[in-house]
């Protein structure tokens, strides 16, 4: 079975900024590599994204061609859990995408070893591979 993976804001700006500059980097390769990935973005990973845009329109381009993972109450109780449990805690918007990734039984893409790497296998840094 493949597992969804959330596409963190560290994946998907390396991915614009890819397509821009008409180059295969790390986040074009992973995709080449894993081509029946589910790839999903939540709020936050749109927020981030859109936030750095130069182009908007050209970013929500390609936003759009993810699947969506909306925000609800149980993903508020596991961040409250997860920072509740936690010697260190996540900063809030890595905590939100951690909690979506392991409710969805999936895991996190991204390039943010230090805020994702308490996930275990839930995180997959698309840099390293």
């Amino acid at each position: 079975m493949i597992r969804p993976c959330l596409l963190d804001s560290s994946f998907v700006i390396d991915l614009c900024d890819e397509v821009a500059a008409g180059v295969s980097g790390p986040a074009m390769r992973w995709l080449k590599q894993h081509p029946r990935a589910q790839l999903w973005i939540s709020a936050v990973t749109c927020a981030e994204v859109l936030e750095s845009a130069q182009d908007l329109e050209t970013r929500r381009a390609l936003l759009g061609r993810f699947r969506w993972q909306g925000l609800h109450h149980i993903h508020a109780e596991l961040v409250a859990t997860l920072q509740r449990r936690s010697k260190q805690r996540m900063g809030e918007n890595d905590a939100w995408q951690a909690a979506v990734a392991i409710s969805m039984k999936g895991c996190v893409v991204g390039h943010d070893p230090k805020a994702f790497s308490r996930l275990g296998d839930a995180y997959v840094d698309h840099r390293a591979e």
